[in-house]
């Protein structure tokens, strides 16, 4: 894994995933900019972001196009999916960056919820700061019908359509 500088991260720590294998592709159809972005020298990268324990098991974190920076802090949007989704009354979620003038982007969170189930954006966002780091918090919260969440064929939410459909500057 490596950072933005193009540098090995210590064990535990997030990095961009690159591979080297007999099978790696050769580069984008007509896309030499894209394709740069992808390699150093040999190695390429598919846009994952991992971490590697001590045991030398690697483990995804997020995709790099789902990253949200704000405050100069890397928020993972599928750590902060998965603690919004422990709570009872939660369905769904997806978690995007939003544009935001002093942080560069905020965290926002939309949730489906299930049915017949009710909660206020301030009781969820109050339940959230008690289990994730305070940068991490959604600062908004959209509900939203379950049949209002993007998805591919196959159910997974499609973050890219999310953002452009449903975010919300703050």
């Amino acid at each position: 894994m490596l950072n933005e500088r193009g540098e090995e991260v210590a064990d535990g720590e997030v990095g961009e995933l690159f591979s080297n294998t007999a099978y790696v592709f050769n580069g984008y159809w007509r896309n030499s900019e894209k394709t740069g972005e992808a390699f150093r020298g040999d190695w390429c990268s598919v846009g994952d972001m991992a971490r590697r324990d001590e045991e030398g098991y690697i483990w995804l974190v997020d995709r790099k196009s789902n990253m949200i920076i704000s405050g100069g802090e890397n928020v993972y949007p599928s750590e902060v999916e998965g603690i919004i989704g422990e709570h009872p009354s939660i369905k769904d979620v997806a978690v995007i960056g939003v544009a935001d003038e002093k942080w560069g982007e905020a965290v926002q969170a939309v949730v489906v919820l299930h049915q017949d189930e009710e909660i206020s954006e301030q009781a969820l966002r109050d339940w959230i700061k008690e289990r994730i780091a305070g940068y991490k918090c959604p600062r908004t919260i959209v509900f939203i019908d379950d049949q209002d969440m993007p998805r591919t064929a196959t159910g997974k939410i499609l973050h890219r359509v999310f953002r452009e459909q449903v975010a919300r500057p703050t």
